[in-house]
């Protein structure tokens, strides 16, 4: 009886150890994935800002057909301008939302836990 208890435990270590290896070897291919995506993504990034900025170069161009070259640029700078400061005002009203960076509701919760397992055990 204690040698079928051995070989099932062995079994078991084998069949667990082979499990962990399969895992580690699917986690490696997952991750060599996860990197080339990675390095796509940050080229499409790359690529989608020199489009962007061979975008404000037409609006220049565009702009410049009614105004000098000087006016078309700076008049596509203020716009941009005003854009990106409309962002950001509403990128700090939303980290302002966010504050504290806290999980507040956890806390209470965790609180609440302890102040009942205190009151359990002084009963």
């Amino acid at each position: 009886m204690s040698e079928l208890v051995q070989r099932a435990s062995q079994q078991l270590t084998e069949l667990v150890r082979g499990e962990m290896r399969l895992a580690q070897a699917e986690m490696k291919e997952k991750g060599k994935h996860y990197g080339k995506g990675g390095g796509l993504f940050g080229g499409a990034g790359v690529v989608g800002f020199l489009m962007l900025q061979a975008l404000v170069a037409t609006a220049i161009a565009a702009v410049a057909v009614a105004v000098p070259v000087w006016a078309a640029g700076l008049i596509v700078t203020a716009v941009l301008g005003v854009i990106a400061a409309v962002l950001a005002m509403r990128g700090k009203k939303q980290v302002d939302q966010a504050a504290p960076p806290t999980p507040e509701q956890m806390v209470e919760n965790v609180k609440a836990d302890v102040a009942e397992i205190k009151e359990s055990a002084h009963r």
